[in-house]
C-alpha cells in the first residue's frame, strides 16, 4: 500500500499513484467546513479600526440574513463573504466566491463575488472611487439581491450594540453547506433565484429565538 506517491514529476506517475492522491484529496476536501470555522475565528485579528471587528461583522450580517428568513445558502454565503480579508484584502469578495462556488447557489456566488463593488455606493464619494459603480450590472438578473444584500445585511453590520448570534450557533449550517457534492447541479443549481427576504420563516425564527431567551431566563 502507497504511503506517499511514486513519482517526482507528475509527467512519470500512474494509475495507482493518481487512485492513491485522489483518495487522499477526498478525505481532506470532506473537512473544509471545519478548516473555514477555524479561518472564521480567526478574523477577530484581521482588519482593525471598525467598531467592531471582522469576526463581529460577518456574525452581525449572518444573523441579520438568518432573521430575515434566508435560506442557508445565503446564510452561510454571507457568514464567510469576508473571509478573505487575512489573506486577499485587495480582492476578499473574489476570494470567498472562489471559496463558495463548489457548494451554494450560483445567484449567491455571484453576490458575494461582486459585493465589494456594490459596496462603494456607500463610500465612493469619500475614498476616491465609484460610488456608481455597481451600475455596470444593471441587466444582471441578480443585480437586485446584490443591492438587498449590502443595503441590509452588509452595510449596516458595524453596530457594537447588535445582539448577533454567536460563531457556534452557525457552524451547523457552515458544516452543511460544506459537505455538499462540490459542483453538483443540486449546489450550483444555476439560474435559480431564491429571495433573500423570507416573512414566514423570518416570523418562525424570531418566535424561535423568543422562546429560548424565554427558557434561559
Amino acid at each position: 500500500m502507497l504511503k506517499v506517491a511514486k513519482f517526482t514529476r507528475m509527467i512519470d506517475g500512474d494509475k495507482q499513484d493518481y487512485d492513491f492522491l485522489e483518495k487522499l484529496e477526498r478525505e481532506y476536501a470532506s473537512k473544509v467546513g471545519e478548516r473555514l470555522y477555524t479561518a472564521l475565528s480567526q478574523l477577530d485579528n484581521s482588519l482593525s479600526g471598525y467598531q467592531v471587528s471582522r469576526l463581529e461583522h460577518s456574525l452581525q450580517s449572518a444573523t441579520r440574513a438568518y432573521r430575515d428568513g434566508a435560506d442557508v445558502d445565503w446564510v452561510v454565503s454571507v457568514l464567510i463573504h469576508d473571509i478573505g480579508d487575512i489573506h486577499a484584502p485587495y480582492n476578499h469578495d473574489q476570494y470567498a466566491a472562489v471559496v463558495l462556488a463548489p457548494y451554494v447557489r450560483e445567484q449567491c456566488r455571484w453576490v458575494v463575488e461582486k459585493h465589494g463593488i456594490f459596496q462603494r455606493k456607500y463610500y465612493g464619494e469619500h475614498s476616491g472611487t465609484d460610488p456608481d459603480a455597481r451600475e455596470q450590472f444593471l441587466d444582471h438578473p441578480c443585480y437586485e439581491d446584490a443591492v438587498y444584500f449590502c443595503e441590509n445585511w452588509d452595510q449596516n453590520s458595524f453596530d457594537p450594540a447588535y445582539p448577533n448570534l454567536s460563531l457556534a450557533f452557525f457552524k451547523p449550517l457552515l458544516m452543511e453547506v460544506f459537505a455538499r457534492d462540490a459542483f453538483s447541479s443540486q449546489a450550483v443549481q444555476a439560474n435559480v433565484r431564491i429571495a433573500l427576504h423570507n416573512p414566514s420563516i423570518a416570523t418562525q425564527r424570531e418566535n424561535a429565538e423568543a422562546k429560548y431567551s424565554a427558557l434561559s431566563e
